[in-house]
């Protein structure tokens, strides 16, 4: 179901950019992974221009491994969003705490998290859009974008969830296949973080307690999402763009 509540407009975002890269090695060993290059462009622009064509004024960009590159290549930018940087250098927080970290940038209102090295290919309707106006604060403490494990380009795991006809989604379970994954991309309301450790933690941590309490949801992805973990998967992602756009 795709209702549009009558809510807040949502104009901030989180990009979740401070993580090592492992297994982008060897590339990440002298850069950031939001930096390296997929169809010509850094990840982390490929990101920063779904925000700007969303209508996302500002964001928080968090920053550990090779945190000076990615400050730089930050400064350079002069389009939306208005970029501040959340700095991890002394502590990689996760993506659970990263987010904490930052949460008075949002000044209690829902705000979209996004990781750094998320890329997809849109379908009719912009996809962060359709998560901004699905979002309902009275029904939802989170709303994931999700993508269907078994059209996905680059992805060969068991799926992160199974989602009801009504859009509540659940763990898929141990040695059980899910047909929905984690697309990179959320809508959170900052109270889900109330009671969460300081230092680094997982989203999952989050999003398990909003499973418990049956508010977390999911929209499907409208297009293609690419999982781009590897240095072997970049070829694969720029076939898919090309084919796009052919």
């Amino acid at each position: 179901m795709e209702g549009i509540p009558d809510v807040t407009t949502i104009s901030r975002a989180m990009v979740l950019a401070a993580g090592m890269g492992t297994r982008m090695r060897p590339l990440t060993d002298h850069r950031p992974k939001p930096l390296v290059e997929v169809d010509g462009r850094a990840l982390i622009d490929h990101v920063l221009d779904r925000l700007e064509a969303s209508d996302i004024r500002e964001a928080v960009v968090n920053v550990h491994h090779h945190a000076d590159q990615l400050e730089q290549h930050l400064a350079l930018r002069t389009a939306p969003p208005r970029i501040h940087i959340s700095d991890e250098r002394g502590q990689l927080l996760e993506t659970g705490g990263g987010i904490r970290k930052a949460l008075h940038f949002f000044h209690g209102e829902p705000f979209l998290a996004i990781n750094a090295d998320t890329i997809w290919i849109e379908g009719v309707q912009p996809n962060l859009k359709r998560l901004m106006a699905r979002f309902d604060p009275a029904t939802m403490d989170a709303l994931l974008l999700v993508a269907g494990a078994a059209t996905s380009v680059g992805y060969d795991g068991a799926g992160d969830f199974l989602m009801d006809p009504n859009g509540v989604l659940d763990w898929r379970g141990e040695r059980l296949v899910a047909p929905f994954v984690y697309a990179g991309a959320c809508v959170l309301k900052p109270d889900l973080f109330e009671g969460t450790p300081e230092g680094g933690f997982s989203l999952t941590k989050v999003f398990a307690k909003s499973i418990e309490a049956r508010r977390l949801y999911g929209l499907r992805l409208e297009g293609v999402w690419m999982h781009v973990g590897t240095p072997d998967a970049i070829p694969a992602a720029e076939e898919a763009i090309r084919r796009s756009s052919d």
